[in-house]
């Protein structure tokens, strides 16, 4: 697509692309990652893979059968 355009084509959907991006409001870094602890933290007691999986709701676990290599 942008070999069929020209320079100035170009540039012009740069400028765009830039002018959409510095209305974007930002946020500190370490905010963020409060944010996103705080975040995982509250998840912990719901989370399958810290807390693991009842053995009645493991589609994975039960009498189906073993493998057999031959």
């Amino acid at each position: 697509m942008a070999r069929d355009m020209s320079d100035k084509e170009i540039l012009k959907m740069e400028l765009d692309q830039l002018k959409k991006e510095v209305n974007t409001p930002r946020t500190p870094v370490a905010a963020n990652c409060a944010l996103t602890v705080t975040f995982v933290e509250q998840m912990v007691p719901n989370d399958p893979l810290i807390k693991g999986v009842a053995d009645d709701k493991n589609p994975y676990k039960g009498d189906k059968g073993g493998c057999i290599v031959t």
